[in-house]
Order: C-alpha cells, then sequence, then structure tokens
C-alpha cells in the first residue's frame, strides 16, 4: 500500500519510508509509523513523505527502488529490509539509506544502520516476567530465526533466571512474523506446561498470542513502545525506540548531521531509545529493574549482540 503526499515546498527534504508489515500491529511496524507521525508533526511542510507498507519479502527491492528514486533519504524500517537497502544503495549512491534495527553489515557512504540492540531489553524483560509470574513459568515467540531474534529469545530466558533460576522458561519461532495461528500454538503449548507471562518479537504473529493469553487467563509483555493502561492483557511493556530511530534518522537529516555507518542504540541512548516499565509496578521492583539496567551498561552483566 502506498502513501504519497503531495509537494509541500520546494525544498521540503524529501523522505521515503518502507514499513514491510502493518503500521497497526501493536508492534515494530507501529512504533516506526508512529515515529514518522511525530516528525511530520515536528516539521510540517519541511518535509514531504512516501510511504510504502505491508511489502512481501520478494517485493522489497521494487519497493526500495521506487522509494529511492524519488526521495533523497530512505528509511527501512526492520532488519529484514537490510539486504535488499544495500543492494539497492549499491546502485543509487546519491540516497542516503537509514536502517532501522540494521546491525553492523557492509560499510557504504550512503548506508546507516540503527541498531536497537532487543537482546539487551530482552534480559531486562526477562528479569521483569519473573518478577511477575505467579506459575514460576515464562515463555518467547519470535518470529525469524534469525541471529538478533534468537539472541533476544536467550536474554530473556537469562533474564528471567537471574531472577529466579528454577523458572520454567519456553523459547518457540514459527519462522514468520506474521503467521497468527503459529504463534497462538507456540504460546498454547507454553501455557499448558505452565508459563503465565509471555514475551515476544511478533508483528500481526501477535495477534495469536493475544488469542491464546486471553482464552487461558495469561499475560504479555509488550514490545517497543509504552502502552500501559491500554490493554488489561499487558502487564508490562520493553521501549526498543522504533520510532525513536525513524525520528532521529530525519532529525539527523533535516539537519545536515546524517552520518552513514554503524550506530547502536539500547539503554546507552537513554529510555526514549530502550527502557523496560512494569504496568503499575512497585517501587521495589522498578529500583530492581534500573539496577538491572544499569549493571548492564556498566558491564557487568554481559549480554549477547542482537
Amino acid at each position: 500500500m502506498l502513501n504519497a503526499s503531495p509537494a509541500l515546498a520546494a525544498d521540503a527534504a524529501k523522505v521515503g519510508i518502507l514499513i514491510p508489515g502493518s503500521k497497526s500491529d501493536k508492534g515494530w511496524m507501529e512504533s516506526g509509523y508512529d515515529g514518522l507521525v511525530a516528525a511530520q508533526k515536528k516539521y510540517g511542510d519541511k518535509i514531504e513523505v512516501q510511504m510504502i507498507e505491508n511489502i512481501n519479502y520478494a517485493d522489497m527491492e521494487q519497493a526500495l527502488t521506487q522509494l529511492a528514486s524519488a526521495n533523497d533519504l530512505v528509511i527501512g524500517v526492520g532488519g529484514q529490509t537490510q539486504a535488499a537497502v544495500y543492494k539497492i544503495a549499491r546502485r543509487m549512491p546519491d540516497t542516503k539509506f537509514s536502517i532501522v534495527g540494521g546491525n553492523e553489515g557492509e560499510t557504504r557512504a550512503n548506508v546507516a544502520g540503527y541498531d536497537v540492540k532487543q537482546a539487551e531489553i530482552a534480559f531486562v524483560a526477562g528479569a521483569a516476567a519473573a518478577m511477575m509470574s505467579k506459575t514460576g513459568g515464562v515463555s518467547y515467540v519470535g518470529g525469524m530465526e534469525i541471529p538478533s531474534i534468537v539472541n533476544a529469545g536467550k536474554e530473556f530466558g537469562n533474564g528471567a533466571r537471574y531472577i529466579n533460576p528454577s523458572i520454567k522458561y519456553f523459547e518457540n519461532y514459527t519462522g514468520d512474523f506474521d503467521d497468527v495461528a503459529k504463534s497462538k500454538e507456540a504460546t498454547l503449548a507454553a501455557i499448558s506446561q505452565g508459563a503465565d507471562i509471555h514475551y515476544h518479537i511478533l508483528n500481526l504473529g501477535l495477534r495469536g498470542m493475544e488469542q491464546a493469553a486471553k482464552e487461558k487467563g495469561t499475560h504479555i509483555i509488550g514490545s517497543y513502545t509504552d502502552r500501559c493502561g491500554t490493554d488489561p492483557l499487558y502487564v508490562a511493556y520493553s521501549v526498543t525506540g522504533v520510532g525513536f530511530q525513524v525520528q532521529y534518522a530525519i532529525d539527523q537529516f533535516v539537519g545536515g548531521t546524517w552520518k552513514a555507518g554503524y550506530k547502536p542504540f539500547g539503554l546507552q541512548m537513554g529510555p526514549e531509545a530502550s527502557d523496560m516499565l512494569i504496568c503499575g509496578g512497585t517501587p521495589e521492583q522498578k529500583a530492581k529493574l534500573q539496577s538491572i539496567m544499569d549493571d548492564i551498561l556498566s558491564g557487568k552483566i554481559k549480554v549477547l549482540e542482537g
């Protein structure tokens, strides 16, 4: 689906953004879209935005080529855009590209990769899950079984064991960020074995986790954006700053300070980039989570990349 704004000003900065999934997925893609909306509100007619969403992997290169042909900055929302971005960037060296969720890849003068450091905050989410679990069991469902998603799952389990060494931990991957049926099946399997708090790195597949949790009376830790109070299924949220990074790319571009290369975000960039919130958490819970985040920043607690 393509949304293109009309020409607003002759000197408006032209920004194209690819949101591969749904901008209303309650997850990564929606967080990225929220960042775009915030940037549009901030800059008004100083920027002209063209957005493409809901694109299959097979069509990603074509979509990026279309955006790069008409814009000065192109933002790929999600690490799954990285391979296609590098391919198109080689062919279109005069266009700048920013990858939200990009890891350290090849070095190109027109590509910036922003690493949300999901494994880092997943450790903190695991600790929060263990604090809240009443059954002594927690679970994680990831989409594609790629290193960053797997490392986040491992660290979620490590964080849970940091609080409760005997906690039961269940980890599963559906192979697809958007498969509702598989994520529901994985969550139900974990619930049947005693899990009552669930974490995820999913897009529309999150709907399946929601269905399972609602049916069985368990709860979810949401990802990407703090939405405490909007849905009783969600008892906590990890913030991974997807929208913050979209805004960062646009801020840098508009301000003339955009730089190519790899840039890690995570806890070191502050709570807008990475944070963990238990909805209605006690002072003791908040203090413990802050202590864990401080220890990760200092290197006392070491976590995987991703």
